[in-house]
C-alpha cells in the first residue's frame, strides 16, 4: 500500500494539481467566511462546502462541473435547513437522516451529478450533528455555504481550470441486461437499512457521536457496485480510520488547537485526502480522520477517549454496511464482475474492428476513443475483482484466478495499444493475412462472450507490428477461456 501511493505514476500532474488546487480553494473559502464575520462553525462549514465541491464534482465537461456546482446549494441548504430544525426531535430528525440516506443513493442514477447532489445533502445533514447546528444558526451556516461555493467555484472554473485542457473522460455507463441498471434501487434500499442499524447501535455506544457511525455506512456505498466492492470499502475506511486515529493522538492532541498549528495540519490532510483518493481508500480515510481530530481541536473537545469512540462509531458502521449487503437485496461480485468483463471484451472487439477499417485504408476509422474506453472499462473491472485478489481473502484459487484473468486482460490491452499505434502510421499497410487475423481476434471474443469455446491455433511468428499484435492478442484471448469458464460450483467471482 506504501508503495502504491509514494511511487503511482501521476500522467500530467493530474492528482498533484487535483490536490494542491483543493488546498487553495478551501483555504481562500475559509478566509472569506472569517473576513464575511462567521463564526468558528460557520467557517467549518463552508470548508467542508468547499470541500466536497472541490471533491465530489466529476462530470465529463467543464460545462456540466459548473451546473452541477452551482446546484450544490438547492439541494443542500434545505437539508440543513431541515437537520437543524429537526435537531431536538430525536425520532424526526432520525428519519429523515435516513430518507436523505435513501435518496441521496438513489440518486445516483442520474449519473455524476446525481452522486455529487446526494453525497453534498448528507455531508450537510452529517454537518449539522457534528456541530449541533439550530435554527438560530441557519442564517450564517446558509451563508457560509454559500459563499464557500462561490469561492470554490471561482477557483476551480476561474483561476485554476486545468481540466479545460484535458480532454473529456466521462466514465462508461453499467451495462444493461444484467440487473445493474437496478443498482441504484437496491443500494438506496441497502443504504437506508444499514444506516438504520448503524444509527440505532450507534446511539447506544454515544448519544452525541452516533452520527460517525452512520457517516461510516454512507461512505461504504460511495463508488461501489457489488457486495465484496462494499465490504471492502469498510474495512479499509475502519483500517484508515484505526491508522488516522493513531497519527492523530501524536498531532492533533498535542496540539491542544493551538491556531498555526492545525492550520498547517489542516492544509496537509486536505491535501492528502485529494492526493490519495484515487489511490488508497484507506489513505484518504487515515488524512480524514486527522483533519476531523483537528477541527475537534479547535472546538475543544478533543481526548484520546473521543479517538477512540470515533473507531468504535466507525466499526459499528462498517458492520451496518456489511450486514445490509449481505442480507438486503444483496448484489453478487460474480455478476457485476462478468458483466464489465463482458464490456471489455466487446471494447477489444471494436477496437480490432476499427483498426482493421484503419489498416485497409478507412480515413474514418479512429479506434484511438475505443481504446480511451477500454481503459475505463478496466478499471472498473479491476475495482470489481478487488474484494477477490485482497491479501486477506481466503479462497486462494479464485484469487489466483482472478489475478490471472486481470494479468491476461492487462496483456490485451497492451496489444491493442501497439497495434492502434502501428495503424496510426500512414505507412502502415493492409494484406489478407491482416484481414484474416483481425476475423479471428473477433471470433474469440465473440466465442467468451457467449460461451463457446475458442479453437486453438498455432499461428506462426510474424515480423510485421501489426500481425504480431493481433496474432499474441488472438493467443491471450484462447488463454483467457480456462480461468472465465470454471465450473459452475466454483465461479470466478462468485459469493
Amino acid at each position: 500500500m506504501l508503495k502504491k501511493v509514494f511511487t503511482a505514476p501521476d500522467p500530467g500532474r493530474i492528482r498533484l494539481r487535483f490536490a494542491t488546487r483543493a488546498v487553495l480553494g478551501i483555504g481562500l473559502a475559509v478566509v472569506a467566511c472569517g473576513l464575511a464575520g462567521h463564526s468558528l462553525t460557520g467557517a467549518i462549514t463552508g470548508g467542508l462546502a468547499a470541500l466536497l465541491a472541490l471533491f465530489t464534482v466529476t462530470d465529463a465537461t467543464v460545462r456540466g462541473q459548473a451546473v452541477t456546482t452551482a446546484l450544490l446549494p438547492v439541494v443542500g441548504l434545505p437539508v440543513l435547513a431541515t437537520a437543524a430544525v429537526l435537531q431536538d426531535h430525536a425520532v424526526a430528525r432520525d428519519v429523515a437522516f435516513l430518507a436523505v440516506v435513501g435518496l441521496g443513493v438513489y440518486a445516483r442514477r442520474w449519473g455524476p451529478r446525481g452522486h455529487a447532489l446526494g453525497i453534498f445533502a448528507f455531508m450537510l445533514f452529517f454537518a449539522a450533528q457534528f456541530l449541533h447546528a439550530r435554527t438560530g444558526q441557519l442564517g450564517e451556516l446558509s451563508a457560509s455555504v454559500l459563499l464557500s461555493v462561490a469561492t470554490a467555484g471561482a477557483v476551480r472554473f476561474g483561476l485554476w481550470c486545468y481540466e479545460r485542457r484535458l480532454p473529456p473522460a466521462a466514465a462508461p455507463a453499467p451495462p444493461g441486461g444484467t440487473g445493474l441498471a437496478r443498482i441504484t434501487t437496491r443500494q438506496a434500499v441497502q443504504a437506508a437499512a444499514g444506516a438504520g442499524f448503524a444509527l440505532l447501535v450507534g446511539q447506544l455506544v454515544s448519544g452525541d457521536r452516533w452520527y460517525w457511525a452512520v457517516g461510516a455506512t454512507w461512505w461504504a456505498f460511495v463508488n461501489t457496485t457489488s457486495r465484496g466492492e462494499t465490504l471492502m470499502r469498510g474495512f479499509r475506511r475502519v483500517l484508515g480510520t484505526v491508522i488516522g486515529a493513531g497519527l492523530a493522538l501524536f498531532v492533533a492532541v498535542p496540539a491542544h488547537g493551538d491556531a498555526v498549528l492545525t492550520v498547517l495540519v489542516v492544509a496537509v490532510s486536505v491535501f492528502g485526502i485529494f492526493y490519495t483518493a484515487a489511490l488508497s481508500y484507506t489513505w484518504m480515510m487515515l488524512w480524514v480522520t486527522v483533519l476531523a481530530a483537528m477541527l475537534y481541536g479547535l472546538l475543544g473537545v478533543l481526548t484520546p477517549s473521543l479517538l477512540a469512540l470515533r473507531m468504535t462509531e466507525t466499526g459499528v458502521g462498517a458492520l451496518g454496511a456489511a450486514l445490509a449487503v449481505v442480507f438486503v437485496l444483496p448484489v453478487s461480485t460474480h455478476s457485476v464482475t462478468d458483466a464489465w468483463i463482458q464490456r471489455a471484451l466487446r471494447c477489444v472487439h471494436a477496437c480490432t474492428a476499427k483498426t482493421a477499417a484503419r489498416l485497409a485504408g478507412d480515413p474514418d476509422a479512429d479506434p484511438a476513443p475505443t481504446v480511451g474506453e477500454l481503459e475505463q472499462l478496466l478499471a472498473r473491472v479491476r475495482l470489481s475483482v478487488a474484494p477477490l485478489v485482497h491479501p486477506l481473502n481466503p479462497m486462494l484459487g479464485r484469487k489466483r484466478r482472478a489475478r490471472q484473468v486481470l494479468a491476461l486482460l492487462d496483456d490485451c490491452a497492451r496489444e491493442i495499444r501497439g497495434l492502434v499505434t502501428v495503424a496510426a502510421d500512414p505507412e502502415a499497410s493492409h494484406d489478407a493475412r491482416l484481414a484474416a487475423a483481425c476475423w479471428r481476434v473477433e471470433a474469440a471474443v465473440e466465442a467468451l462472450t457467449t460461451g463457446r469455446d475458442i479453437e486453438p491455433r498455432t499461428t506462426p511468428a510474424a515480423t510485421e507490428p501489426a500481425l504480431a499484435h493481433l496474432h499474441t492478442l488472438e493467443r491471450t484471448l484462447a488463454e483467457l477461456s480456462t480461468p472465465l469458464r470454471t465450473p459452475s460450483g466454483s465461479p470466478l467471482v462468485g459469493a
